[in-house]
């Protein structure tokens, strides 16, 4: 089974989405973590727009990359889905690991109306999705 970890700053939006879309698509094949570099709160729009697509992440908890650094687990891949500056704060995991870097909006910073905010949520959702699905496609060649 492949292990494959997803990195964003806070693991509080679009690691933890990145990871139930992969349990989700192909947690037969993989098994999917995320974590943060400052680890803070789940975001709530992100809860509701999982919820929408019938994934419930509402129990999900936010951990620290450097925490599971420290325990000397390994992956096969680790994936960031924040900026670059944030991802050059990762720390590198040992072993032959493939890197993989989806740069996603951040949905902390999305502002407006409850409903515009809720379209950005779903937009980088749905974005993420389709870079899990091709990931998962890509990896069976």
């Amino acid at each position: 089974m492949t292990k494959v970890l997803f990195l964003c700053v806070h693991n509080s939006a679009r690691s933890q989405m990145a990871e139930a879309f992969l349990k989700a698509e192909a947690g037969d094949r993989f098994k999917a973590e995320s974590a943060g570099l400052e680890p803070g709160r789940l975001n709530p729009f992100v809860v509701r727009a999982m919820a929408e697509l019938g994934i419930d992440i509402s129990r999900n908890l936010t951990k620290s990359v450097f925490d599971l650094r420290a325990t000397g687990r390994t992956f096969d891949s680790v994936v960031t889905v924040c900026s670059k500056e944030a991802a050059e704060r990762c720390p590198v995991f040992p072993g032959k690991v493939e890197r993989h870097h989806w740069p996603f909006d951040d949905p902390s910073g999305f502002t407006g109306s409850e409903e515009e905010i809720m379209a950005g949520v779903r937009r980088v959702r749905d974005e993420i999705r389709a870079a899990v699905l091709e990931f998962v496609k890509n990896s069976s060649k």
